[in-house]
C-alpha cells in the first residue's frame, strides 16, 4: 500500500513540473463542481413554462416581471452588483427558459443543495449571490434584497407554471412570500399542487430533465488550445470578435466578451474547460447549436479558458495556494500556456468601476 501511495505521489509531482498546453481530460477532484446532470435522451420531455403574457397582475406578478427584466438586462445593475459586460441570459439562454442551457425552472427546484464550492447547503438565494460574485464579476446583493426576491420570483414562476401545465393543474401560480421564494423548491415543506406531488417526489423534481448543461463524452485527443484557436476562428469570432471581446454598439454589448476584463472571472463555473465544453456543444454557435464535434467543443473551450480574465475573488495574494485549494480541475488557472505568464498572476480586477 505504501508503495502505491509513493508511486502516486511521484506521478503527481511529475505532472506538477509540467505546464502543458495539452491537458488530458481525466477525472479530477473538483472543488467547484456543480450539481450532477444526467446525459440527454432523445425521447425526453422538457418542462414548458407559461409565456410572459400569462404573468398575473398585482404585486406578485410585478416581482416576476422585475426578475425577468433583471435577468435579460443585468447590465442595469452595473456598478452596483455587476462588474462586467455580461447578462444572466448569456449563459441561461432564452431568458432562462431553454432546456440544457441551465434553465431557471430546473435550478429553482434543485435548491437548497450542498455545494462543494462554498462547503455548505445553499438556498436559491445563495446560488444567485454566487452568480453575481463570480459569473458577473461583481458583488452579491444582500440577503433578502429586492433584486434577489425578484430573480427568485421569476425562477419560481417559470418552474411552477411549467409543472402545473404539465400535470394539468388549472389556475394561477400560487403566490409565495419573499422569504419562501428565496429558499428554493427542494424541500419537504415546499407547497406543491396535489397532482404534481403525486406524480414526482422531491428528488425527481430536483433533477428535472434539461437541468444544467448535459455532459458530452470526453474527447478522443487531449483538449488543445492550439486546435481550439482554429475552431474559434471558424465558428466563434464572427460574433465574439477575433480578440474575444464581444460586440458592443454604442457601449451596449449584444454579444458577450469571452475573456479579458469584461468577462466572467476565474471563480465562475464557465472557466472550467469541461463546463464550457458542455455548454458550447449544446448551445453554440448561437442560433444554430450542436454544430461542433465533441473534440471541437473541448478544444475551443480550452482555447477560451486559456486566456486571462478577472481574478478569482477568493485570491489572497498567492496564485499557487489558490490553485491548489480551488482549481484542482480541468482548467488553466495557475498555469502558463505556451510560455506566457502564469494565469492568475496578472489577472484583471474584480468588480471594477466601469469608468
Amino acid at each position: 500500500m505504501n508503495h502505491v501511495k509513493s508511486l502516486r505521489s511521484a506521478l503527481i509531482a511529475l505532472v506538477g513540473l509540467c505546464v502543458p498546453s495539452l491537458v488530458i481530460a481525466a477525472e479530477l477532484p473538483d472543488k467547484q463542481a456543480e450539481l450532477q446532470v444526467k446525459p440527454k435522451s432523445e425521447d425526453t420531455v422538457y418542462l414548458n413554462p407559461r409565456e410572459m403574457s400569462a404573468i398575473p397582475q398585482g404585486a406578485f406578478g410585478d416581482k416576476v416581471r422585475q426578475g425577468y427584466q433583471l435577468f435579460v438586462n443585468t447590465q442595469q445593475l452595473r456598478g452596483k452588483y455587476v462588474g462586467n459586460e455580461l447578462n444572466c441570459s448569456n449563459c441561461h439562454m432564452d431568458a432562462g427558459r431553454k432546456p440544457n442551457a441551465s434553465p431557471l425552472w430546473a435550478a429553482y427546484m434543485a435548491y437548497p443543495a450542498y455545494r462543494k464550492k462554498n462547503d455548505k447547503v445553499n438556498s436559491f438565494q445563495d446560488r444567485i449571490q454566487g452568480c453575481f460574485t463570480y459569473s458577473m464579476n461583481g458583488q452579491a446583493p444582500a440577503n433578502g434584497s429586492e433584486e434577489l426576491v425578484a430573480l427568485s420570483a421569476y425562477s419560481y414562476w417559470l418552474a411552477m407554471s411549467g409543472l402545473m401545465d404539465q400535470y394539468q393543474v388549472a389556475g394561477e401560480v400560487p403566490e409565495l412570500s419573499d422569504a419562501e421564494l428565496l429558499k428554493g423548491g427542494k424541500r419537504e415543506d415546499f407547497a406543491l399542487p396535489a397532482a404534481v406531488k403525486a406524480a414526482m417526489n422531491i428528488d425527481e423534481l430536483a433533477k428535472l430533465p434539461g437541468r444544467g448543461f448535459p455532459p458530452i463524452d470526453k474527447p478522443e485527443l487531449a483538449y488543445s488550445p492550439e486546435r481550439g484557436a482554429t475552431v474559434y476562428q471558424a465558428h466563434c469570432q464572427a460574433c465574439h470578435g477575433d480578440d474575444g471581446q464581444g460586440l458592443a454598439i454604442a457601449g451596449v454589448y449584444s454579444l458577450p466578451p469571452l475573456w479579458g476584463p469584461q468577462s466572467f472571472n476565474w471563480g465562475a463555473g464557465m472557466h472550467r474547460v469541461n463546463t464550457a465544453a458542455n455548454f458550447i456543444y449544446e448551445n453554440m454557435p448561437f442560433g444554430k447549436s450542436i454544430q461542433l464535434t465533441n473534440q471541437q467543443a473541448w478544444d475551443v473551450a480550452a482555447y477560451i479558458n486559456s486566456k486571462d480574465r478577472p481574478q478569482d475573488p477568493r485570491f489572497k495574494g498567492d496564485v499557487e495556494a489558490l490553485q491548489k485549494q480551488y482549481h484542482n480541475h480541468q482548467g488553466y488557472y495557475g498555469q502558463s500556456v505556451n510560455g506566457g505568464a502564469v494565469l492568475g498572476s496578472q489577472s484583471y480586477p474584480v468588480n471594477p468601476d466601469k469608468k
